[in-house]
């Protein structure tokens, strides 16, 4: 019985010392995974350009030429726009064109054939009137030199040569001013006017032009705001055109994480959506706000760590690849 008994305590003994060597086993292990560094994982998101359509008139949105989703090419019309007020104002300033070319062509004309006509016949009857008042001037100046007839004879046919003779010259101006046609500084300011209305209707045209809402770029419609028949202000957002060969990623990432990263260094990183890798090039670094992105390690004895914005660009087009999809770096440092 002495020696059973020894036999089982040594078993014991020994499935102890195993025991406690296991444990300690456990202990080290889950110690180590516990303690290891954990792998730094910088997740970003693409980004990429959108150019908001709007329009420059009111109106109503008589046709939607797209849908969301769908790839067009600049210089596509996207929309079409019904501005009846845009019609309306065009008509009239037409129509103050029309005038003014017509005011315009009147001064340059000049006056009809008729008036020049009258003007010359009433200029050749002042000439006549002016020969006879002449005339009847030297016989009475010649009679009273004679002293035939009185002082006050003479000063009446005096009067009136020299009246006529007025006569006669107005008449002649009158006959000129008609066969010359307009002053000068007349045609300028028609033609000034002309000019003026001109501007006016194509400022009218070019308002035209807007309600028809052509693609700026090269892209796909990401968002579209309105449907066909609602009415929209001057401004107002239409639609969004992405450029999905403009895309970059940003991330947001503590100080003590970017050593190694500056412009034009170049980071592998993983998309889940696409299950592949890209590579990105740094173009941009800048610090966020103070209080929002600041990590405060001054308990521990440490100092402040701040979040800066880092942008990055694939160097090549990767196709499938859209805005809002995360982007993934293993192993930053």
């Amino acid at each position: 019985m002495d020696a059973d008994a020894q036999i089982t305590r040594k078993n014991n003994m020994l499935l102890a010392f195993i025991g406690i060597i296991a444990t300690l086993v456990l202990i080290a292990v889950i110690g180590w995974f516990v303690l290891k560094p954990n792998t730094e994982i910088i997740q970003g998101q693409v980004e990429t350009t959108e150019v908001r359509i709007s329009g420059k008139v009111p109106g109503r949105i008589l046709e939607l030429k797209i849908q969301e989703g769908a790839t067009v090419r600049k210089g596509d019309t996207l929309a079409v726009v019904d501005s009846p007020e845009v019609l309306a104002k065009l008509k009239q300033a037409q129509a103050v064109e029309n005038a003014a070319q017509a005011q315009k062509a009147k001064a340059v004309k000049g006056v009809r054939q008729e008036q020049i006509a009258s003007a010359y016949a009433l200029w050749q009857k002042a000439k006549a009137g002016l020969e006879i008042a002449e005339k009847s001037y030297q016989r009475v100046h010649n009679l009273f030199e004679q002293g035939v007839v009185s002082a006050q004879k003479y000063d009446e046919a005096e009067a009136n040569f020299h009246a006529m003779k007025a006569t006669e010259q107005a008449a002649l101006f009158q006959y000129q001013m008609a066969k010359n046609g307009a002053e000068k500084e007349d045609k300028l300011a028609a033609e000034a006017l002309v000019n003026q209305a001109k501007g006016v209707v194509d400022e009218v045209e070019s308002y035209l032009h807007e309600t028809c809402l052509i693609a700026p770029i090269d892209g796909e419609i990401s968002e579209i705001f309105i449907k066909t028949g609602e009415l929209v202000g001057t401004g107002a957002p239409i639609m969004n055109v992405m450029d999905k060969k403009d895309a970059w990623v940003i991330f947001n990432i503590r100080e003590d994480l970017l050593k190694g990263i500056t412009k034009g260094s170049t980071i592998t990183a993983y998309v889940p959506a696409l299950d592949r890798e890209i590579l990105l090039m740094v173009y941009y670094l800048k610090d966020q706000g103070v209080y929002a992105s600041w990590k405060a390690t001054k308990t521990r004895g440490q100092y402040d760590l701040k979040t800066f914005e880092v942008k990055a660009r694939p160097e090549t087009y990767i196709e499938g690849l859209y805005p809002g999809m995360s982007v993934i770096v293993k192993n930053w440092k």
